[in-house]
């Protein structure tokens, strides 16, 4: 497989479907800020992994992948039978793990700073990504139709960073910069 095509030089891609639209478009924006996310990700487990993060990680980022195919598919074209759903399991999946680290951590009752330990850091960075592209799908969504268990796995998943981010400050022994007004 030959990794240039040549059919994007004029700044137009294809979707699923077979359409091509610009580059430029929304939509291209939101699967390519979810292609960011993915890759946030990997930059986030390549520090020294911590317990089931490799692995947590690897998940979502293959969840990504689905949710980036779903929106690749043209506005009316429906989706191909070999394309995988996004499964409701997946956003539970999220939850129970999101519970699991709350378990673990001292109560929040303060704002933190982004930052500890540079998983953490990662992480956090990952989660403003996530929180990037589900503010994108919303506005799309006001004009195409979006599967919602799209914007709700996204909305779970900045969460699942946020306690992912604490979880590595405290397995490396950095506390929470807790934020406080002068």
């Amino acid at each position: 497989m030959k990794i240039y095509t040549k059919t994007g030089d004029d700044g137009s891609t294809g979707l699923l479907g077979g359409s091509r639209i610009s580059k430029g478009d929304p939509r291209i924006d939101c699967y390519g800020i979810v292609d960011e996310l993915n890759a946030s990700l990997g930059w986030a487990g390549a520090v020294s992994p911590m317990g089931d993060l490799p692995e947590q990680l690897r998940s979502i980022q293959a969840d990504l992948f689905v949710i980036g195919s779903h929106l690749a598919v043209s506005d009316g074209a429906s989706a191909p039978a070999t394309l995988p759903p996004l499964e409701e399991s997946s956003v539970g999946r999220l939850e129970m793990q999101i519970d699991a680290a709350v378990a673990r951590l001292p109560a929040l009752r303060n704002f933190i700073l982004p930052g500890g330990c540079e998983q953490a850091a990662r992480l956090h960075v990952a989660r403003t990504v996530c929180r990037r592209a589900e503010r994108n799908l919303v506005r799309f969504a006001q004009d195409r139709p979006v599967p919602p268990l799209i914007l709700t796995y996204l909305n779970r998943l900045s969460d699942w960073l946020f306690v992912q981010a604490r979880l590595a400050n405290q397995n490396a022994g950095v506390d929470d910069a807790l934020w406080k007004t002068k």
